[in-house]
Formats: structure tokens, sequence, C-alpha cells
């Protein structure tokens, strides 16, 4: 991978694990995803009028058929995001959200395609599912620590699950934008910014059924909406853009190194329990996805 290919996925790498910790923080329900949506579309209109406006007359209809479905697995993933947050911790969520793509990507290739997973295959998947392992217990893995409750033993199941669901449609919508900028040569910030402007009308409905709750729980998360809007497009924009100097292959591995800042953040500002073993465990799935992509 080319150094600056590096440099970008790193940058994006820490600013996604900075708006996971701001939607961690203050994200709600459903009109928490309208309005993070809606933010996208009105902070970075200067930017794609300035930048990219000009290119949408040659968009073939295939590259809107792509921008399309990517706004609805995108719009599937962020809001199974947000109920994993809701439901779980970020440290638990966030990892197994990461990791369990390539996991369930590398298992359907060896069950359905015939395919042959070699050492490194093998160690990688020993990895993912040895640090979702660590997350998801923690010092009982070994016979220490202290038996969980049924609440927290509840929690941490539920995060395992929505991670494992939010991992499913982040393979789904990295594979459609990968093809869109990489075959299709679609902007990095038109596919982005369109995917957000086509959620909103996605979401109305929902925001119709509960208008009177829309201005309270906004006043209540109104910070973590600016954090999402700004840096979420800003992180997936430099993977984009990562793409079209290397290989899918290797910048989709490569971004996962955001488990740690997440790990790190986690722990640390939201104080969420057993950090040790939650960084360890996300560093272990970092080191598979990695060795999956080998």
């Amino acid at each position: 991978m080319p150094a600056s290919a590096l440099a970008l996925v790193l940058a994006a790498a820490l600013l996604h694990a900075l708006w996971n910790l701001a939607a961690k923080q203050w994200g709600g329900g459903t009109h928490f995803v309208f309005s993070c949506a809606l933010g996208v579309v009105v902070l970075w209109l200067p930017a794609v009028l300035w930048l990219g406006l000009d290119e949408l007359p040659r968009w073939s209809p295939l590259a809107w058929g792509f921008v399309a479905a990517s706004a609805v697995v995108h719009l599937a993933y962020f809001n199974c995001l947000i109920a994993g947050y809701r439901a779980s911790d970020l440290t638990v969520v966030y990892p197994v959200a990461r990791g369990s793509g390539p996991l369930l990507s590398a298992v359907a290739a060896v069950a359905l395609l015939g395919e042959h997973l070699g050492v490194y295959g093998t160690l990688g998947l020993a990895g993912v599912v040895g640090g979702i392992l660590l997350i998801t217990m923690g010092p009982r893995l070994i016979g220490r620590g202290t038996a969980q409750d049924a609440e927290t033993a509840r929690r941490r199941r539920m995060g395992v699950w929505w991670g494992a669901a939010t991992g499913t449609l982040i393979a789904g919508y990295t594979v459609l934008d990968g093809y869109a900028v990489k075959v299709l040569a679609v902007s990095p910030l038109l596919l982005d910014y369109f995917g957000n402007l086509l959620r909103v009308p996605l979401q109305l409905p929902t925001l119709l059924r509960q208008p009177h709750s829309f201005w309270p729980e906004l006043r209540r998360s109104w910070r973590g909406v600016l954090a999402v809007a700004a840096l979420s497009p800003l992180a997936y924009i430099l993977v984009l853009l990562a793409v079209r100097e290397a290989p899918l292959s290797r910048v989709a591995p490569a971004r996962e190194l955001s488990m740690l800042f997440a790990a790190l953040l986690g722990g640390q500002l939201l104080g969420e329990g057993e950090r040790g073993w939650r960084l360890a465990g996300a560093a272990l799935i970092g080191l598979g996805v990695i060795s999956l992509a080998l």
C-alpha cells in the first residue's frame, strides 16, 4: 500500500473512532439518525457545490443505482449501530462490528464457495473469534474475575449480536462503494453526500410518526449530531480516496485500526469496564482482519 494511502486510512480510522464515540455518548433513536443525515446535507453542501457538482451530468444510470443502493445499506447500518450503542457498550459493539464483516465473509467463502483459508486465513479467523471472546468474557475467559450479573451478561450478548449485524452491513456497503469509486469513477465526496441526501426522505416516515419528540431529542443530542455530520463523511471520504490509490483488499483491513482508537477512547472517556481486556480483544480482532487480508 502506498504511504499516502496508508496515511489517509490512519487519519480516517481516528476520525471514525471519534464520531462513533460521539454517537455512543449523545446518540438516541431514529431521530438522531435523521438529524445526522440532514446535518451532513447542510454542512457539506458548500464543498459539494465547490468541488464536485459538475460531475453529476456524467453519472450513468448504473452509477445512480449504486448510490441509491449504498444509501439504503448505509441507513440500515447506522440504525443498527445506534441500536447497538443503546443496548451495550462502545467497547463491545464497535470491535465486533468492525471485525465480524471479514469474519462472515471468510466463513461464507469456505462454506459456500469451497475456498481454502490457508495458514494466514486460519490464524486470522482464530484472531477475530478470540478477540470477540476476550471482549465478551474478559477475565472470565481464563477462569478469573467475578461472575456477571444477569443484566451485564445480557448487555454483552446484545452488543455482540448488534455488532455482528452491523458488521454484515459494513461488508455490504464496502463492496458497493468500492465498486462505485474504482470502476464507475464516482467522486467519494458526491457518493457520500448523495447517499445522505437520499437517506433524508427515507427517514421522513419515522419522523412524521413521532414529530413531538424530534425537537426535545435534538436539543439533547445536537453536539453528537454536529460531530457525526462533520466527521463521518470526512472519515469515509478519506477511505474512498485511499481506495483509489490502493487495492480495496488492503484498505478495508487497514482501516480496522480504528478499533484500537475506539477501545482506548471508550475505556478512557466513557469509563467502560475491563478496558485492558477489551483493548486486547480489539487488537486481536485487528490483527486477525489483517491476517485474513493476507
